[in-house]
């Protein structure tokens, strides 16, 4: 909800320590499956109830994630670069509640059955609509850096992480903070879909306004001269 916003300040603060990976030639796709590794790390951590340690790794996963997108487009972005991204950021948000369901699988696992099922929502309408937008050259003027079409709502990077930092602050409310949080991502899903609907709805009526190419006037060729 608020990614946009936060995207500039997250620039600014980790600009210093990109250029300092750039200038040792620390690659942006290093830093990603870094983060991956990361993100196991603290799934391992919540499977053993060690909460303190999965927040360090969820946070340095994220410290990662911002990293390698600020060294990205200081050596230049790549289309595997942002492959990679968004692709692990979806596993590592799976990888959370799967945690806590291995932890405590009578008290977590319905609830975290219930997250992965509203990620899907979230995560399926997210990259359904950059998919199409690409087809369509829809640009994001609210996230002109990323490497795909992003589409806001209610639960974003930033509310999704702010949620399992608390599950870990308080792991005995994870159902509670589960369902609530389902429920939103539900709404967010819902609203994707909406305007999905309207967007290219109104690209159908554009594509089908314009004239079938036997339809378009026929210029008469210019004679060569002899």
């Amino acid at each position: 909800m608020i990614d946009a916003r936060l995207l500039p300040i997250q620039s600014q603060l980790l600009a210093p320590a990109a250029q300092w990976l750039h200038a040792r030639h620390v690659r942006a796709d290093w830093l990603t499956l870094t983060g991956l590794g990361i993100g196991v790390l603290a799934t391992l951590a919540l499977c053993f109830g060690q909460w303190g340690l999965a927040l360090l790794f969820i946070l340095s996963n994220r410290l990662l994630d911002g990293l390698d997108g600020a060294v990205a487009r200081l050596a230049g972005p790549t289309e595997r670069g942002a492959f990679l991204d968004i692709a692990l950021d979806f596993v590592f948000y799976a990888l959370i509640p799967l945690g806590f369901a291995v932890q405590d699988p009578a008290t977590n696992a319905l609830p975290a059955a219930v997250l992965l099922a509203a990620f899907i929502g979230t995560g399926s309408s997210f990259l359904a609509f950059a998919a199409i937008a690409a087809r369509q050259n829809i640009q994001s003027y609210a996230f002109p850096t990323k490497g795909i079409y992003y589409l806001g709502g209610l639960t974003e990077g930033f509310e999704t992480i702010a949620v399992f930092l608390a599950m870990c602050l308080w792991p005995a409310a994870f159902p509670a903070i589960a369902f609530l949080f389902a429920a939103a991502c539900a709404v967010t899903t819902v609203l994707r879909w909406s305007h999905g609907w309207k967007v290219f709805n109104q690209s159908n009526d554009v594509l089908q306004s314009r004239p079938a190419p036997d339809d378009l006037p026929q210029k008469t060729p210019t004679p060569e001269p002899r």
